[in-house]
């Protein structure tokens, strides 16, 4: 593998803030001696790049960063079109790039043809916050931590070679990893269950368990990621819990509990339900699965799906990173409930009725309906939130935090259509159908852009700009 097939991603929609996390991971890799090709992938408006880019120019860097904003993409949607000959099919190039979290990551994986690639996602920095006195983990333990309050003692920062752990995985056999990593079948989480991604309910500490298994020591690591601290992958109900438990909190938004490792060791596994595409790297030498293009935040759980045939295994790197948590542009707490509410009803539909594995995708046989019974599921679990809401504002010790506990439900409420029954179960209907539709058509076609993108990325490269900032001396 030569130097420059090695990429550093940065997805983003937050045009103004990237610059910071532009600067802090070049800083990482020119400290533990890498210089991958990075690349911000922008998905913001026209009019926000007008107005943003320049802070990227204002950054200073060790290495060279790319651009490719609404411009480019543009500019590659066009050749797509061009070569693939036929308007009808203008509409799913569009959707799979569409300005969401799946359609920019799938620019990602275009770009990087032929190449390994790591991601981060913008509210990420290359430390993870630690226990300052670390525990021996367990038989079978991959790794546990715990929630602090922000801004308490007892935990530290800490930074891990991000680059040079992944290119001890990536693209290698299993039985090539290092001696290191434990192996087995999967992945098990003491608080979720990481098949759906979804929680058994608030818990303040917790530990992934390697379920022991066979893994065929020809497999190749095709995906890897890091460990998380800062937030760590929690629900948008277990959030909301969080803000309900804690009594002196206004904002529903703030962070004031932090996810703090205590100690992690690497791991080879036959199978990821813990997938975290926010610091994840990938082997794309020969192309990989497209992203779910949807804004409903599950874009990688196709990636979950995937890892499951023969030949292809995932790991966990021995390394960490950190989840600031921007709420810049971030929707409200209840808007993300009702977003993870649909996306995980998704994940059960799918994985149900997953009929093929292919290089390149998967096939599922579910067709968008949703029951009477699905939607009550759903409904049950959130009203029951918002009667908390309110008996936590009837007895909060200030006017402020009762405001903002009855501010909250009312926002339950209106994102779930005032708890009608048939309304949301209609409302729900339509996006899981539009949803079902657009990721079956883009898998459909994938294969035929990866051919198209392949070849004229060696020949001519693809649409992209050299950001014309300062160097670090």
């Amino acid at each position: 593998m030569h130097a420059r097939d090695l990429y550093f991603v940065i997805p983003t929609y937050r045009l103004r803030d990237v610059g910071e996390t532009v600067e802090a991971y070049d800083e990482h890799f020119w400290r533990n001696g890498h210089a991958p090709t990075i690349i911000v992938f922008d998905d913001s408006s026209p009019a926000a790049y007008e107005k943003y880019y320049g802070m990227l120019e204002q950054t200073r860097t060790r290495h060279d960063v790319y651009y490719v904003g609404p411009r480019e993409k543009e500019q590659f949607t066009a050749y797509l079109s061009q070569r693939l000959r036929d308007k009808r099919l203008d509409g799913l190039v569009k959707n799979l790039f569409r300005p969401s979290y799946g359609g920019n990551r799938n620019f990602t994986l275009m770009y990087t043809l032929g190449g390994l690639v790591v991601s981060s996602d913008d509210d990420m920095r290359p430390y993870a916050l630690m226990e300052d006195s670390l525990e021996s983990l367990d038989d079978g333990e991959i790794s546990r931590g715990r929630l602090h309050r922000a801004g308490k003692n007892g935990y530290v920062r800490k930074s891990f070679d991000i680059v040079g752990s992944f290119l001890d995985v990536l693209g290698k056999t299993a039985a090539d990893v290092p001696e290191n990593y434990e192996t087995g079948e999967v992945l098990l989480d003491t608080t979720m269950d990481l098949e759906t991604n979804t929680s058994r309910g608030m818990s303040r500490e917790n530990s992934l368990r390697l379920r022991k298994g066979e893994i065929r020591l020809d497999a190749v690591v095709k995906m890897a990621q890091t460990f998380r601290s800062g937030t760590n992958d929690i629900d948008a109900l277990d959030f909301a819990e969080m803000f309900l438990e804690n009594g002196d909190q206004v904002d529903p938004d703030e962070l004031n509990e932090l996810y703090v490792l205590v100690n992690f060791r690497p791991a080879v596994t036959k199978l990821n339900w813990r997938m975290d595409c926010g610091v994840a790297g990938y082997d794309n030498a020969f192309g990989l699965p497209p992203f779910f293009p949807t804004r409903l935040r599950f874009e990688d759980y196709i990636y979950r799906l995937w890892v499951r045939q023969d030949g292809v295994a995932a790991a966990h790197v021995d390394a960490a990173q950190n989840h600031t948590k921007s709420n810049y542009m971030r929707n409200p707490v209840a808007a993300e409930i009702f977003n993870e509410e649909v996306a995980n009803l998704l994940k059960r539909k799918i994985q149900a009725t997953v009929s093929r594995v292919e290089e390149l995708g998967i096939a599922f046989d579910y067709d968008g309906q949703v029951t009477a019974e699905d939607a009550k599921e759903i409904l049950d679990k959130v009203v029951a939130m918002y009667g908390r809401a309110l008996e936590a504002a009837d007895r909060a010790a200030t006017p402020q935090r009762a405001d903002a506990l009855r501010l909250f439900a009312a926002n339950l409420q209106k994102a779930f259509y005032a708890f009608e029954v048939d309304f949301f179960q209609q409302n729900l209907l339509r996006i899981v159908d539009d949803v079902v539709s657009v990721i079956k058509g883009s898998i459909e076609l994938w294969p035929t852009l990866v051919e198209i993108c392949y070849f004229q990325k060696d020949r001519m490269g693809l649409p992209r700009i050299k950001v014309n900032n300062k160097r670090r001396s």
